[in-house]
């Protein structure tokens, strides 16, 4: 079965400080309750990387993961994180394709490849997203838009490869804007993508991936999200920044 998986994307938020008392938070509220069976993944900036990894180490079913890394190995690529470097590090999840990262610094689905590829050779975990434009939505044209995401990234992988990812689906209109997808457009797609899963990689793989949900997921309607067929977990953005928020999202999966 696929596992639960509570993932939080901090963005560029916070500095060294407030990060650490973020996270100082987030453990004092998860000691009260903490149901291993969920996993948690905190995804930081590069800069506090080690500091809160060092500050989760110890707590159960809580990880540290980055936000991105190179599509390339090593070299003169100034400013770059490469995959290695996660590694040295001891991180072992990343988010990859986030729709910001695609829009905003022209990212394409040949980079993301070699991004994942990169990074299941050194066993860091792919946190995938794929999620469709608007324009895609309103001409009923998203089940075919994210698929094709994923069927020029992740499902290029070979079935051995493929089982260290972690697919999050992210309705583009969704994030950020307050808007949610509605139960049914969720489940529709979150289907959709388990079925091709299937279909490449057979009935044992597409069974054991985990699918999250992102896109403006609150505590407000977290639970109802969770409870949808084939969503095992959520990937969480400015939720993520209030430690009792967060945590009351974290338990509103079972």
């Amino acid at each position: 079965m696929a596992q639960n998986i509570i993932a939080a994307n901090w963005k560029m938020n916070n500095d060294e400080y407030s990060s650490k008392k973020l996270t100082y938070e987030f453990l004092k509220l998860l000691n009260r309750k903490n149901d291993p069976k969920t996993l948690k993944v905190l995804c930081v900036p590069h800069p506090f990387l080690l500091s809160i990894d060092n500050m989760c180490t110890g707590t159960e079913s809580v990880f540290v993961g980055a936000q991105n890394c190179s599509s390339f190995k090593q070299g003169a690529f100034t400013g770059e994180v490469s995959a290695v470097m996660l590694k040295s590090l001891g991180i072992k999840y990343v988010i990859i394709g986030h729709s910001e990262r695609r829009e905003l610094f022209s990212e394409t689905n040949e980079e993301l490849l070699n991004k994942v590829l990169l990074s299941v050779e050194r066993n860091i975990s792919p946190i995938f997203c794929c999620g469709e434009p608007l324009i895609f939505r309103n001409k009923n044209n998203h089940l075919e838009y994210v698929i094709n995401q994923l069927k020029e990234t992740v499902l290029k992988l070979n079935k051995e490869s493929f089982q260290k990812v972690i697919i999050a689906y992210e309705p583009v209109w969704a994030i950020g804007s307050g808007k949610t997808a509605s139960n049914e457009e969720i489940e529709e797609m979150h289907v959709a993508i388990r079925k091709t899963i299937k279909q490449k990689f057979g009935s044992s793989v597409s069974k054991n991936t985990s699918i999250l949900y992102g896109g403006s997921v609150n505590v407000f309607n977290a639970k109802e999200i969770f409870k949808i067929n084939d969503v095992n977990g959520g990937l969480i953005g400015g939720a993520s920044l209030q430690a009792q928020e967060f945590i009351d999202i974290v338990n509103s999966i079972s």
